[in-house]
């Protein structure tokens, strides 16, 4: 049996031990994202029950999402559903196996990020 005495040391790597990377706040921002649209698709259901339900209810759902606070979320969203899809649209270039080189990586990372973001523009002015 091996020795489990293992003194003051962690039993994995940890965030203390390592310097975060760029592809590794990438990959934890995708997964931030994905539970964001899910919370995004429930303010959807939300709404639309709200209209199905009855129109003074309806007026007061309205009004949470369409407040400045919920314009905020929305572009949130919005930012969230460019960045989701962009990295996703990443993800499947990898799958035909290019873009592995680390300046490729880097690269097409900081890629996703600003077109997210021109997207989110986007979006807002034609929205807006």
């Amino acid at each position: 049996m091996a020795d489990v005495n293992r003194g003051n040391r962690p039993l994995s790597p940890h965030l203390q031990v390592y310097r975060p990377q760029w592809t590794s706040m990438l990959s934890i921002l995708n997964r931030i994202t994905g539970v964001g649209m899910a919370l995004g698709a429930v303010f959807i259901v939300w709404w639309l029950l709200a209209a199905a339900t009855d129109a003074e209810y309806f007026e007061f759902v309205n009004g949470l999402l369409t407040s400045w606070l919920g314009s905020l979320i929305w572009i949130g969203l919005a930012w969230a559903l460019s960045y989701h899809t962009l990295n996703g649209i990443r993800h499947l270039w990898w799958d035909t196996g290019n873009g592995f080189d680390l300046d490729q990586v880097e690269l097409s990372g900081k890629v996703v990020v600003a077109a997210s973001v021109v997207v989110t523009v986007l979006i807002v002015l034609i929205a807006g």
